[in-house]
């Protein structure tokens, strides 16, 4: 059962709330249509109800409020607006990813495919599709974890016939299962037709609690509606010849060629129309609200009233909803590698790497003058950063500038939950996939250098191991760059341009900021390690910790280590201070 409790929102400048006091209640196996006209404060009541705007009141969900609910996806299913999520992923990408993120299987979403009429379409992509099809994806998002109950802003609104009439399906099919079913919508036909009870609103204000039988009966019309260019001389003939058979018939003028009639069937009125020569252009039978500012119609406001739960009975103060911690995918990793794979971006990004990287490669290795390991790394002299390195830090700043961009999971406080575990799963991702970008053009670009060269040109030099260390942390620093960045400023140019003044803005300063300082020589650290932590490690580990030492002493290795620093703390106390507004 959902019961909200004297829902308030926040007061807005010389105007009244949205939403003020609030009280109601949708149950189990029902179906509760929230009407009112646009401005009225359906949307505004739902988002009080998922504390995603600040107010005062309480929802309760089967007796527990939100912010006391453990995976509130598996509690709540949600279709708020547009369905979110990169318009360059695929249905079955979409709900995949949703699966990680509220850790069901991966095969529930072809289900949810099937249930919703998009078998055969899951291929398609996001930013292709009609709104019916956009809608019937949000509720199969909706109910990805098979909630209790479903909050749904105007399912049906703007849907041709077949698609609307798919949407009340489902949400009865949810309801006959036991479920609770909450929607809104501006059409009171809409209201009798798909709910079973219809809770009204106006200015914010409850007005009405009915039964759908009781609404319809009080709150809609039937008329007929005719067109026809002698609409006076119709209108004269009904209503002399329903005075004659004493029949109640309103004939009204619309203007123009417009009548309504009511209290009259088409039947009559065409055969009126005949008998008197009158042409028809239309003859249609429709439904009207009867009133076009719903008030609380005699004998119909309920005079019981939802039940109040113990709750109601506290102090205002105790009504505001407790801060509560934002949304994160209950499996991160799988989370991330679904976001990560499941758009054309990430392997357009490392085919234009590899393909740049050989290209320059040929290009360095042609006079013989560069190095080995500048013509491996596709690293001219002119540019900042070779491919690679530009590429991961693309990929990591797309990793968080995605989430905002396009907001995947919903989460109250924020697009983007500001979990450890999502932020680990982010930098483990996004550095393996730097890895592998690594290896990848080093292997490309000797085979390039051995198909165009031949392979005697190409030795190995004997500090392999420093550069392959060098190498390999850059391009994961650089991605790691990224990656933080985006999430700190949330959007992805700020990635690329914290990956861009490594080279250009922080080597240059550290440079100048040591010129002519004594340093002191870091000989021996390893062995000062072990007698202070007590362990007797093999010596190749002293070995390995003084190749990190001399990568990280490199002004570019410095650099890096100094911006990752950074950006982290930027992160983490963006992270403490968001939390500490809510």
């Amino acid at each position: 059962m959902l019961q909200v409790v004297g829902l308030t929102s926040a007061p807005r400048r010389d105007r009244p709330p949205a939403v003020d006091d609030l009280t109601f209640e949708a149950r189990p196996g029902h179906v509760t249509a929230l009407l009112g006209p646009p401005g009225a404060g359906k949307t505004t009541a739902l988002r009080l109800m998922l504390q995603l705007e600040p107010g005062r009141g309480i929802t309760y969900f089967r007796g527990r409020p939100l912010h006391r609910i453990a995976h509130p996806a598996r509690e709540v299913g949600v279709l708020l607006g547009d369905v979110p999520g990169h318009p360059s992923r695929t249905l079955r990408g979409q709900l995949r990813l949703l699966c990680a993120a509220t850790g069901v299987p991966a095969a529930r979403a072809d289900d949810l495919l099937q249930a919703v009429d998009l078998t055969g379409l899951e291929g398609q992509r996001l930013g292709t599709l009609s709104r019916g099809m956009e809608r019937r994806l949000g509720l199969a998002a909706a109910l990805l974890a098979d909630p209790h109950t479903l909050l749904l802003d105007e399912p049906t609104a703007g849907l041709a016939a077949p698609d609307a009439a798919l949407v009340r399906e489902l949400l009865l099919t949810h309801a006959e299962r036991g479920g609770t079913v909450l929607c809104t919508t501006a059409d009171p036909k809409e209201a009798a037709r798909i709910a079973d009870r219809v809770v009204v609103l106006d200015a914010g204000r409850l007005v009405a609690d009915q039964d759908a039988t009781e609404f319809a009966r009080t709150r809609l019309r039937p008329r007929v509606a005719v067109r026809t260019p002698h609409a006076a001389r119709l209108a004269a003939v009904l209503t002399r010849e329903a005075r004659a058979a004493r029949r109640s018939v309103e004939v009204v003028a619309e203007g123009g060629n417009r009548l309504s009639v009511y209290g009259g069937d088409r039947a009559e009125i065409g055969e009126a129309a005949f008998r008197h020569g009158v042409l028809l252009h239309q003859l249609a039978d429709e439904t009207i609200d009867a009133t076009q500012t719903p008030e609380t119609p005699s004998g119909t406001q309920s005079t019981e009233g939802p039940p109040a739960p113990a709750a109601s009975q506290a102090a205002p103060d105790d009504l505001l909803p407790a801060p509560r911690p934002p949304r994160t995918p209950l499996q991160p990793l799988r989370y991330e590698i679904r976001r990560l794979t499941g758009v054309p971006t990430t392997p357009l990004v490392v085919a234009a790497v590899l393909v740049c990287s050989a290209l320059l490669a040929v290009l360095l290795a042609r006079d013989g003058r560069n190095p080995l390991p500048a013509a491996l790394a596709g690293w001219p002299g002119f540019s900042p950063l070779p491919p690679a390195a530009l590429g991961a830090g693309l990929l990591g700043a797309f990793s968080f500038g995605d989430e905002y961009r396009y907001p995947t999971l919903f989460s109250g406080r924020g697009a983007v939950p500001r979990r450890l575990g999502l932020l680990l799963a982010k930098l483990a991702v996004t550095g393996a996939c730097a890895l592998l970008i690594a290896v990848a053009v080093v292997v490309v670009d000797l085979e390039a250098l051995r198909m165009v060269y031949g392979g005697d040109l190409i030795p190995v030099p004997r500090n392999w191991p420093a550069l392959c260390a060098s190498w390999l942390g850059l391009t994961v620093g650089c991605a790691w760059a990224g990656l933080l960045a985006a999430g700190v400023f949330r959007v992805a140019a700020a990635g690329v341009a914290a990956v861009l003044a490594v080279p250009v803005v922080v080597v240059p300063l550290l440079r100048k900021a040591l010129e002519g300082t004594s340093l002191r020589s870091v000989a021996g650290l390893p062995g000062r390690l072990r007698e202070l932590v007590w362990l007797d490690w093999p010596q190749a580990v002293d070995r390995w910790l003084m190749g990190g030492l001399r990568v990280i002493a490199q002004p570019v290795g410095a650099a890096l280590s100094l911006s990752l620093a950074a950006l982290l703390g930027a992160y983490v106390l963006t992270g403490l201070r968001r939390r500490a507004r809510w």
